[in-house]
């Protein structure tokens, strides 16, 4: 099935926007792994119309409610590339692909880097986030890949493009892969041991593991857990800002049809709210409704006939 929206982000932004372009007349996806902040904020007291304070779990559970009054469709899927081939955007995740006209970024904040000691000193010097940005400058070189999902095997399989000489390093965690990787995983060496450090000189050129034991390489790409808005806007060129994505006033990016809205944006302003994400979601929703010749009202014209 087509959509005409598809929404990478179940959380504030991603649900505010659902609803709008849902009473929009337009068929609305929200794909999410379903593990939004939201589920785990305590009491919030600071969001317009509670008075007593609301817990995120319930914030969340009325949120979803209400989207799918209008209408939304939710897949719980985790999304690991994203094609656009116009005029249509294909998110590819594990359970299977979705296709839409537009999409809305809504994945909330990059996740953290990684805490091994000196990685922050050999960012952008052997220590990287995208393959398909940096890739290239570890052709033919001993590169790995930290991480131990399904997007650590999806970064391995593109970083082939480049060198054979791939390992992926799980730091000390079991693999979690969907049956859609598992068969792909052969292909790679894997270590299993906990890193204690990268070291080096002017550029990366050794791990360091707990035991003692130290590994040569030229080059390690982060992708442990899960890949973000940014992740994905580096990989389908759109303009970034550091860890926020670059987005006009009506909450486009720089390539047509996708919009991003919520504290993965530049708009965001480093105010990351509960109250701004679903501000933004909401003029994300209305412009992709002026954006597909929509308008609000087609919902009410479409439920009185």
């Amino acid at each position: 099935m087509k959509y005409d929206v598809l929404i990478l982000g179940g959380g504030p932004a991603g649900l505010s926007a659902s609803i709008y372009t849902a009473r929009g007349g337009l068929l609305t996806l929200v794909v999410s792994h379903g593990k939004t902040p939201l589920l785990w904020a305590g009491s919030i007291d600071n969001y317009l119309g509670f008075s007593n304070g609301i817990t995120g779990k319930e914030l969340y559970a009325r949120s979803v409610e209400q989207a799918k009054n209008f209408g939304v469709e939710f897949a719980f899927d985790e999304i690991i590339s994203i094609d656009k081939t116009d005029p249509e955007i294909v998110l590819s995740g594990v359970s299977g692909d979705y296709t839409g006209s537009v999409l809305l970024l809504a994945t909330g904040n990059p996740p953290a880097k990684t805490t091994i000691k000196n990685a922050e000193q050999f960012d952008g010097k052997g220590i990287a986030y995208c393959v398909t940005c940096d890739g290239f400058f570890y052709k033919d070189k001993k590169a790995g890949v930290l991480g131990y999902k399904d997007y650590a095997i999806k970064e391995a399989m593109e970083l082939k493009n480049f060198t054979s000489d791939i390992t992926v390093y799980t730091n000390g965690r079991e693999l979690v892969l969907s049956e859609k990787f598992k068969s792909h995983a052969e292909d790679f060496r894997f270590e299993k041991r906990k890193i204690s450090s990268f070291e080096g000189n002017d550029f990366l050129e050794r791990i360091e593991f707990t035991d003692g034991d130290t590994e040569d390489i030229d080059g390690m790409f982060v992708a442990f857990g899960s890949a973000s808005s940014v992740d994905f806007a580096k990989k389908t060129g759109i303009i970034t800002n550091g860890d926020y994505i670059v987005v006009d006033p009506d909450q486009k990016t720089n390539i047509e049809g996708i919009f991003a809205a919520g504290s993965c944006t530049s708009n965001c302003r480093n105010v990351n709210q509960i109250a701004t994400s679903v501000g933004q979601g909401a003029l994300a929703g209305k412009k992709m409704l002026d954006y597909l010749g929509k308008s609000s009202a087609d919902y009410y014209n479409m439920r009185s006939t």
